[in-house]
């Protein structure tokens, strides 16, 4: 493409654009802003006091077990004023994280939950009736990484878990409990953590350092991370004032001391600083890598096979047409499917019928061979109830025959004795 010329001109009155800057400041602070934090460490590793300390407030978040079966990710959403600026306010915790045998049960669930606000976001910006001007933005600004402080090296979770990120959102990774190593070793350590991260591949957010105002202050706290934190909402009372410390039999740890910890860096760079730039980044540089990834998987593209460039209107006719094609494809090949499953059908009724008729030959040849041999012996009985009445008769012909003839010689016999 091209380049316009654009020709510079002198005005020869003042016209009144230079207030654009006034307008945008009046009209951000009408609107309020909006900041997401996402903690993410071990539980007990102090994300809540830390959170409670950048604020300068008590957000009331109750304890978690080491028990939990699951990582869940909690949530909650305040709203607080400085002067007159309104910040909405968006924590999201970690309950459970690192309590799994299995790693990937621990760091997945975040890498879904990011995923899941960015589906969000891009679901109201592709629905036609849009409202992105009073859309809550629900997207993670910044991420502070809690490390555990061993004075060693970083645990493989932490690997996984921060490379698994790096791509989605703004890693800070802090070093929680600082006061729980020496000086010494806190600063080997930083140096091992950062040797880590670059030999691992991990993108840690790097403090911007093209803008003159803060540079210079950005390029040298890039020098400090991670940030080696202690965080502490009780005060204690040192020489004639009150500071926020963590009182121990050995002394005082001041929070907002330098010496002490890198706090008030933290603090400075994260909230007074580069708030803007982190939510800036989080939208065109993570946001439009997802974006643009989920676009394409649904087939949308700038150019097409020559690289020319591509409207909407032609994507989207191009990819109804695939799509009808693809549900042409699979119309058929469902009827294809159904015929031969019919057919399949059809040829096991077809010999279930075959084998019925079989059985039923089989039975009906049973069961003549069987009226057969009964009417055979029905025949026979018969016969022999013939003969036996026939014999039956003669028997009684002959008995009475022997009756008659003994009567006759009965009266012979008698008639003898009378002439006698």
């Amino acid at each position: 493409q091209k380049r316009e010329n654009i020709r510079s001109l002198t005005m020869s009155g003042h016209v009144g654009f230079e207030s654009l800057p006034d307008q945008l400041v009046n009209r951000s602070i009408q609107q309020g802003f909006c900041f997401n934090i996402l903690c993410v460490g071990e539980t007990g590793i102090g994300k809540s006091t830390l959170i409670d300390t950048l604020f300068n407030t008590n957000f009331e978040d109750h304890e978690s077990s080491h028990f939990c079966p699951h990582v869940r990710l909690k949530a909650q959403t305040y709203e607080l004023q400085e002067s007159n600026v309104r910040l909405k306010l968006t924590i999201v915790n970690t309950v459970g994280f690192g309590d799994q045998i299995n790693k990937e049960e621990s760091y997945q669930p975040i890498v879904d939950y990011i995923d899941a606000q960015f589906e969000a976001y891009l679901q109201e910006e592709l629905k036609i009736k849009r409202s992105l001007f009073n859309y809550h933005d629900s997207r993670v600004h910044a991420c502070l990484y809690f490390i555990s402080p061993t004075g060693h090296s970083l645990k493989t979770l932490d690997l996984l878990a921060m490379k698994s990120l790096d791509s989605k959102v703004n890693i800070i990774p802090v070093i929680a409990k600082a006061d729980a190593i020496s000086k010494t070793e806190l600063q080997k350590f930083k140096i091992k953590l950062m040797s880590e991260l670059v030999s691992n591949g991990v993108q840690i957010y790097q403090f911007p350092t093209d803008d003159e105002t803060v540079a210079k202050i950005n390029a040298s706290m890039n020098g400090h991370l991670p940030f080696a934190v202690v965080g502490s909402m009780d005060e204690v009372k040192v020489g004639n004032k009150l500071v926020k410390a963590r009182q121990y039999p050995w002394g005082v740890v001041q929070v907002e001391n330098e010496n002490h910890c890198d706090f008030v860096k933290l603090r400075e760079m994260l909230i007074c600083t580069n708030m803007e730039d982190l939510r800036e980044q989080t939208h065109t540089r993570h946001y439009e890598l997802y974006r643009r990834c989920k676009l394409e998987e649904m087939g949308f593209a700038d150019v097409g096979p020559e690289n020319k460039p591509l409207s909407l209107q032609e994507t989207y006719e191009a990819k109804r047409h695939e799509i009808y094609g693809e549900r042409q494809r699979k119309e058929d090949e469902m009827k294809q499917m159904f015929v031969q499953r019919v057919k399949e059908k059809e040829a096991i009724l077809k010999e279930a019928e075959r084998e019925l008729q079989a059985k039923f030959e089989h039975l009906k040849r049973v069961h003549q061979e069987e009226r057969m041999k009964l009417e055979e012996k029905r025949r026979l009985l018969e016969e022999e109830i013939i003969s036996f009445s026939k014999k039956k008769a003669t028997s009684e012909i002959y008995q009475n025959q022997t009756f008659m003839g003994s009567n006759l010689k009965k009266d012979k016999d008698r008639k003898n004795s009378n002439f006698m």
